[in-house]
């Protein structure tokens, strides 16, 4: 995925680099340029699709029930697409909350408990298995898998594809008979779409089943309206700068927060401990680096583990407590809105092993590709090169790294073995160069000196 609005065109260019580096910009006008021009090509344009790109946090989902409230209120019924179960639930309840009038669909598989039991209780939400149950609605939302599956029916003139660079092209080849427009909605700079088998006799044609539906899209269609989000009212100003020039320099978003805007803060002293110190670090600055050893280790490291858990344990223990503009006043950082970050599986698991020996349950401890989407106030991070022999491709993918570092409203702490930096330098990407295939810049090479370089600034060494 490149960047595709890096000639700087369109409705979007005043909220382009430009703007975002003057001492007077506005977020929130910055934000509400870029969304009417979103609205104005979707409701008025002639293209057959739009697209937009957006930064993590800046509101891809109120964009999504926004625009199909207004299609639905400019009498053109549509049909969603989202990537998971939960991410169409969670679409559903935020239409339910802003419009309970509106009427809307939750088409579902035939599984024993296909989707939140919360939507029983909204009596504006049909559900069915069968899209022919639920012919007539403004609003009919279901996975891309189950779109595919959908036949005999009359198309929509219009459809909205949410996380659009997570879905691949193949998905959006089986449902793309089934509507006549259609606005796109997504991250370039996550994780790509995810293929069981390998995809390798593909690459370079313009038909790549395995390419985000984005990319092909584009390929086909260059002339279609490309617009951006240009602020993320996720990331703080600490982060904002670091994740955008590491992961988004074609394009460069702002945080909609200063500054002094939000704080964390702690009701016990710290203990002088590296694990309380790069807490205290990490409240102060947004960043915290937890150095271990250098040494090369199994996957799951049982110090970085251990590192981990004392890490999420300590920050309970001292009564972490954040101030923002979503509050009046400090509110408890509990449980619930902490997350670790992990490469894999395994070292999910064991975190989660680790966590719960220390007596601490509700922290979300997951990959990066089930974090993806997700927004807590606090994450704790395994460095994905931590104590690791090589540098893979798997390991050095700027997604993977992107997610990790951009699920914080208020801070995030890295655990990671010394000498990841030399490690990278020793092993230079040697992937194959293949014709045809646009090259993805930054590549993770380069994404992980830029974090690596940030993170040192706020290194705290962890003595165990």
């Amino acid at each position: 995925m490149t960047g595709i609005l890096s000639t700087g065109t369109g409705p979007e260019a005043d909220t382009a680099p430009g703007a975002e580096t003057s001492q007077g910009f506005d977020p929130g006008a910055a934000a509400a340029r870029a969304t009417a021009a979103i609205l104005r090509d979707t409701l008025h344009g002639s293209h057959r699709g739009v697209v937009v790109d957006s930064p993590p946090g800046a509101g891809k989902s109120t964009l999504v029930v926004r625009a199909a409230r207004e299609l639905a209120a400019a009498g053109r019924p549509l049909m969603v697409v989202a990537q998971t179960n939960a991410q169409v639930d969670d679409l559903v309840l935020r239409l339910a909350e802003k419009d309970p009038e509106l009427p809307v669909g939750r088409l579902h598989s035939s599984d024993a408990d296909p989707y939140d039991r919360a939507l029983d209780a909204l009596d504006n939400v049909r559900k069915s298995s069968r899209a022919g149950d639920l012919a007539g609605l403004d609003v009919v939302v279901s996975t891309a898998a189950k779109w595919a599956h959908v036949q005999g029916v009359e198309p929509w003139g219009h459809a909205i594809v949410d996380e659009a660079y997570q879905m691949r092209s193949d998905a959006l080849l089986a449902v793309a008979g089934l509507f006549e427009r259609a606005l796109f909605v997504g991250d370039p700079g996550q994780l790509d779409p995810f293929s069981m088998v390998g995809a390798e006799q593909w690459a370079g044609l313009s038909y790549d089943p395995s390419a985000s539906a984005v990319s092909t899209l584009l390929a086909h269609n260059p002339e279609l309206p490309q617009h951006r989000l240009p602020v993320s009212w996720r990331l703080p100003a600490s982060a904002a700068p670091l994740v955008s020039r590491a992961f988004y320099p074609y394009t460069p978003f702002r945080s909609g927060t200063d500054h002094g805007d939000r704080s964390l803060s702690f009701g016990v002293a710290s203990d002088g401990t590296g694990t309380d110190r790069v807490l205290d670090e990490a409240a102060e600055s947004g960043w915290g680096l937890l150095e271990l050893p250098a040494r090369r280790t199994p996957r799951t490291d049982p110090e970085a583990v251990h590192a981990l858990a004392h890490v999420v344990r300590r920050l309970l223990d001292r009564g972490c407590v954040a101030t923002s503009e979503r509050a009046e006043g400090p509110v408890p950082v509990t449980a619930d809105r902490v997350a670790v970050g992990t490469a894999h599986r395994d070292q999910a698991a064991v975190v989660r092993a680790a966590l719960a020996e220390l007596g601490v349950h509700g922290v979300a401890v997951d990959t990066a590709n089930r974090l993806q989407g997700r927004e807590f106030d606090v994450t704790v991070v395994l460095h994905p090169l931590s104590g690791r022999p090589d540098a893979t491709a798997f390991h050095l993918e700027t997604g993977r790294l992107c997610v990790l570092a951009s699920r914080h409203r208020h801070a995030c702490v890295v655990v990671c073995r010394a000498g990841v930096a030399d490690l990278l330098d020793d092993h230079p990407s040697t992937e194959p160069v293949q014709l045809g295939v646009s090259v993805k810049f930054p590549d993770g090479w380069e994404a992980n000196h830029a974090v690596l370089a940030h993170l040192a600034e706020h290194r705290v060494a962890w003595r165990g």
